[in-house]
């Protein structure tokens, strides 16, 4: 589902809203966890899930065409762990 087809569901839930607005409100909530992960906290919804960072720290790559060794930098990568209504949700079928 992408952001667009959310707005949408979202609208056709709430038809006394409108839709610019449902954009609006959905555009901030991203924003907000976006910034909070970007300052290095932790972001929970829950029944949902949570976001974190972790750290992945520097290493010795190999490049698979050359064969020749390639120093990657550390970084934060973005990961998310489902909630447990989610999880059940996602598995009952």
């Amino acid at each position: 589902m992408t952001k667009s087809e959310f707005v949408l569901k979202l609208a056709d839930q709430h038809s006394q809203l409108e839709v610019k607005d449902i954009k609006s409100v959905v555009k901030v909530m991203l924003n907000a966890m976006a910034q909070s992960l970007s300052q290095g906290q932790r972001v929970e919804i829950r029944g949902f899930g949570s976001f974190d960072l972790n750290y992945r720290s520097a290493r010795t790559a190999r490049n698979p065409k050359s064969g020749e060794k390639v120093q990657i930098a550390g970084k934060y990568a973005l990961h998310f762990k489902a909630g447990k209504k989610m999880r059940e949700q996602v598995n009952y079928k």
